[in-house]
């Protein structure tokens, strides 16, 4: 994660100072506006990566004389299937099609948005797939 951290620092220097060239060169606002909002988050990326190196233990990838091997084993629970996504996208894309159908139809598709929604987040607190 060093590394990387280290990436995006050096990515963000690189967009300040186009961010600034721009700015000055073209005196076009919305461009100059997007570089800098890029330079900010580049920063919170490389500053939470740098700051998760530092209280993890150093990873493969942070090592020279790394073997692929090194990077084997598990990396983390991953959900196996869900239906709730497909739920939470439904209902999002029916809360962004009444902009432009009537907002009478965010009133029906608010409670699926909200269904996947608190589904996803609370599927592994209940029944037998329980976790904590």
């Amino acid at each position: 994660m060093k590394i990387q951290g280290r990436m995006f620092l050096w990515l963000s220097l690189f967009l300040l100072a186009m961010a600034i060239v721009y700015g000055l060169w073209s005196k076009e606002p919305v461009g100059t506006t997007a570089l800098f909002l890029s330079f900010g988050l580049s920063v919170m990326i490389g500053y939470y990566l740098a700051f998760t190196a530092r209280r993890v233990d150093t990873g493969a990838q942070d090592r020279e004389n790394a073997e692929v091997s090194d990077d084997a084993g598990e990396l983390g629970f991953f959900s196996p299937h869900s239906w709730q996504p497909l739920a939470l996208a439904l209902g999002g894309a029916f809360i962004f099609l009444s902009v432009a159908v009537g907002w009478w139809l965010a009133f029906f598709s608010a409670p699926l948005l909200l269904i996947g929604l608190f589904g996803w987040v609370f599927e592994y607190y209940r029944g037998a797939d329980q976790r904590y």
